[in-house]
């Protein structure tokens, strides 16, 4: 596991916020974040930047708890899994971020509530436009969070003809979902 020390540069796995290691307490970490706030972090809910993401992927001793279990549960359902036709494979993704501050200039007023319905709100919309414009495949970015905009989601993925799956950890991380849109032959 990458130890963090005073000084590294560091970025929230689960947030889009990034700073500094002010202090190290067994696997509490204090960070200094861009805006001038201290926050404090478990261990394994930061990664330390300066390091590519493609640079990460070279290390074969990463071990993330959250990733070893999502890389270990798609190994088991690697023979569950649905083939993907190569037109499939090969066409660009659109990608839908879900991350509030992306939805919206200001949310400081909202709830809670009223950001999960926002966010799933513009996944329904965005969902039915590519299955309009005959889209074959999208990404949904939610982030890894505590999973409840993920379980929405898969939710209501569930009420339309799509095959979801987990999107490629090397491009989004641990916090993104695939769909594939089935094409109907004219």
């Amino acid at each position: 596991m990458m130890k963090l020390h005073k000084g590294d540069k560091v970025a929230v796995l689960d947030d889009v916020l990034k700073g500094v290691v002010v202090a190290v307490q067994k696997d509490l970490i204090t960070i200094v974040e861009e805006s001038g706030f201290e926050m404090t972090f478990q261990e394994n809910e930061l990664v330390k930047t300066g390091i590519s993401q493609f640079e990460l992927s070279k290390f074969s001793d990463i071990n993330n708890n959250m990733l070893l279990q999502k890389i270990n549960a798609s190994e088991k359902r690697k023979g569950k899994q649905r083939k993907v036709s190569k037109k499939e494979a090969v066409s660009p993704a659109m990608e839908v971020d879900l991350h509030i501050q992306h939805l919206v200039k200001n949310f400081r007023g909202m709830s809670n509530f009223e950001i999960l319905n926002l966010q799933l709100d513009t996944a329904k919309h965005k969902l039915e436009f590519a299955i309009r414009k005959r889209i074959p495949k999208l990404v949904f970015i939610h982030g890894v969070g505590e999973g409840v905009l993920q379980r929405e989601l898969k939710y209501l993925l569930a009420k339309y003809p799509v095959k979801p799956v987990e999107a490629s950890y090397q491009k989004y991380g641990l916090g993104a979902t695939e769909v594939y849109i089935p094409q109907k032959k004219n």
